[in-house]
């Protein structure tokens, strides 16, 4: 059987492929580029002042400190693509905590049913903005911001006053504060690494016999091998001895809340990526009236990034009540919001919609978990750890609108 040959004028070597992607890159489509060697840049300065910031016990803790803010960064994503804003996402997802706690402590209810109505109660705060955005016509920005202080109070409702409400629940705690197994974290390493694989060979495959543009199986395998060596490296760290005292505790294997994000992160890229929602959802915060005319209801895709977006500030309320094993006022609060909305943005994700991977909310929460954990280990005060992250989304921010300013002259958007 022969090959079906390459579209005209394309040239499908690794070195072709590789000026290709140069090429968008000096057009304006950096993509998490800025993001990625700005983590690798923190990661190797911290290891070289603090040794002890690349230790496994400290690598642990990265997982647990940042996976509240990633997750509710990953909801943002799907608003963000719209140019549409969630200033509410920090305080619903302490409300949604709140509503857990209350299930599980004050009513004795089992572990499922209280994180069901956590989750429920997300999706509906989540149709009632969107409704408001969508259908009433009011911005986003003042919908959420409405939201932002009236979650506040609710919250204060819900805990009676703002007391701290204990969620001591075994299966929660696990969430944040357990580990799997040492075998099934290299087991679930090698699962992600062959199911990735499959996955790439089989769009390659799929694209060639169609005789579609691909990419060179050397880049493929690249890819493979890049996060093949990634989720060895760190499930190898993870798998060392953490405890202090091993004679009163062993603490060593994969965090529980890594395999949680994981499949956070594959479930939603697939949704964005591999599906007519997801393609919508672009085509609506590319261009909204282009959209509208190609009958997609643009106002129902309006309405589900928000459901989507408090959904996931849900799982990211749960996340945080698993990590401090109670709920206050607090939960969801202080810089929380900040957080998720930087995490996005450093990661990758427009502003100004239409540009962003749920990927990107990853990335960029690992830079901000990597600065706030590195700077805390250096003992730099709260101030200096505020301002070197506004600096750092600035940034990011300033990259965003000069990365789109050079598409547009490029003729890439």
């Amino acid at each position: 059987m022969s090959t079906p040959l390459a579209p005209p004028g394309t040239d499908d070597s690794v070195a072709a492929h590789l000026r290709d992607y140069v090429t968008k890159v000096r057009g304006g489509e950096i993509g998490s580029l800025a993001a990625v060697l700005g983590l690798v840049v923190l990661c190797v300065g911290f290891s070289v002042a603090r040794p002890s910031f690349f230790t496994a016990g400290n690598f642990a803790n990265l997982f647990t400190q940042g996976a509240p803010v990633m997750i509710i960064a990953m909801g943002l994503v799907f608003v963000l693509l719209l140019g549409e804003i969630d200033l509410s996402a920090g305080f619903a997802s302490g409300v949604c905590a709140a509503i857990l706690a209350v299930f599980l402590t004050e009513w004795g209810l089992p572990w499922y049913l209280g994180v069901g109505a956590a989750l429920l109660t997300g999706v509906v705060i989540g149709l009632v903005l969107g409704t408001l955005v969508a259908y009433v016509g009011i911005p986003s920005f003042v919908v959420t911001l409405a939201a932002f202080l009236g979650f506040q109070g609710l919250l204060l409702l819900l805990l009676k006053g703002g007391r701290n409400t204990p969620v001591e629940d075994d299966v929660i705690y696990a969430i944040e504060n357990r580990n799997l197994p040492v075998w099934l974290g290299w087991v679930l390493a090698v699962v992600a690494i062959a199911g990735y694989a499959a996955v790439q060979f089989a769009r390659h495959r799929t694209r060639t016999a169609r005789g579609l543009a691909t990419e060179p199986l050397g880049i493929v395998a690249a890819r493979i091998a890049g996060l093949a060596v990634i989720l060895l490296l760190a499930t190898a760290v993870l798998s060392r001895e953490r405890s202090i005292n091993i004679a009163v505790t062993s603490v060593k294997g994969v965090p529980v809340i890594a395999p949680i994000i994981g499949v956070l992160l594959v479930v939603f890229t697939f949704v964005l990526q591999r599906t007519p929602y997801g393609r919508h959802v672009y085509a609506v915060g590319g261009n909204k009236e282009a959209a509208r005319r190609a009958g997609i209801n643009v106002n129902r895709i309006r309405v589900s990034v928000f459901m989507v977006g408090s959904f996931m500030a849900a799982i990211g309320g749960i996340a945080a009540a698993s990590r401090a094993s109670s709920v206050d006022p607090n939960t969801g609060g202080s810089n929380v919001l900040l957080y998720a909305v930087g995490a996005a943005v450093i990661g990758g994700t427009s502003l100004f919609g239409g540009k962003g991977r749920v990927l990107d909310a990853v990335i960029g929460g690992a830079v901000i978990a990597v600065i706030d954990n590195g700077m805390g280990l250096m003992d730099f005060s709260g101030g200096a750890k505020f301002a070197t992250t506004g600096l750092i989304l600035l940034l990011a921010a300033t990259v965003d609108a000069l990365s789109r300013r050079r598409a547009t002259a490029t003729g890439n958007r």
